[in-house]
C-alpha cells in the first residue's frame, strides 16, 4: 500500500490535546526572482556515474517549480526533473544555468559545491 502525502507525515496519535499540524512549506507563495536564493550544484551520486546540475533553494509553489524547470530544460536542450523543491538538469550546465538566472532577474543565484 502506497503512502499518501496527505497522511500528515505518518502521525497516528498525539497525547497533546492542543496538537495541530503545521502547514506544509509547499503551499507558500512564490518569492519574486530577485529574492530567490538559488544554488547550482553538480552531482553524480545515485545517477549511474552520470552528471546532473541540481538547483536547490527554490521557494514557492510546486506549479512554479515545474514551470521554471521546463524553461531551464528547454534552454539547456536536455532532460531533467523537478521534485521535492529541487530541479535536476541532466549534464553539467552550471555556467549556462547561472547565465540564464542572471539574465532573468535571479540575482542571488550562485554556483556552489565542487
Amino acid at each position: 500500500m502506497a503512502k499518501n502525502k496527505s497522511d500528515q507525515h505518518g502521525f497516528v496519535y498525539s497525547t497533546n490535546p492542543d496538537f495541530k499540524f503545521e502547514q506544509d512549506a509547499g503551499n507558500q507563495a512564490t518569492l519574486p526572482p530577485a529574492q530567490q536564493r538559488l544554488r547550482i550544484q553538480l552531482e553524480t551520486k545515485h545517477r549511474g556515474g552520470k552528471t546532473a546540475s541540481v538547483i536547490l533553494g527554490f521557494t514557492g509553489t510546486d506549479d512554479d517549480l515545474q514551470d521554471l524547470a521546463k524553461k531551464l530544460k528547454s534552454f539547456c536542450g536536455t532532460g531533467g526533473n523537478a521534485k521535492d523543491g529541487e530541479i535536476i538538469i541532466q549534464g553539467d550546465h552550471r555556467d549556462k544555468l547561472l547565465q540564464w538566472f542572471q539574465k532573468n532577474g535571479y540575482t542571488q543565484a550562485k554556483k556552489s559545491g565542487g
